[in-house]
């Protein structure tokens, strides 16, 4: 199943963030590693937000990543939610449509 996991930043999140990055992306980097995180990063122009794509069995692993997140536990989200995604087009779609 594929879900995507929200970050909406604080307004100083690219002042901030700095120091907890290493940590942040390393344990991306984990996730994708372990094939749970298959992309993410933080939308531009304005960095205000982020979203994560996840290839999981539940909602609970995106849920723990946010909740272990250095960005999470020190103010740098002020919100963060989990959706699932029916993907449909694409290599990595879980339920392809083609029409014929």
């Amino acid at each position: 199943m594929h879900y995507l996991l929200f970050y909406e930043f604080v307004p100083d999140y690219l002042e901030r963030r700095a120091q907890f990055r290493t940590e942040h992306l390393n344990r991306a980097w984990q996730s994708a590693t372990r094939g749970e995180l298959l992309a993410g990063g933080a939308l531009a122009e304005p960095a205000d937000g982020g979203v994560l794509f996840f290839n999981c069995d539940s909602a609970a692993v995106p849920e723990r990543f946010a909740a272990e997140d250095p960005y999470v536990k020190n103010g740098l989200v002020k919100r963060w939610y989990v959706r699932r995604w029916t993907t449909v087009v694409g290599e990595l779609a879980e339920s392809p449509v083609r029409s014929s």
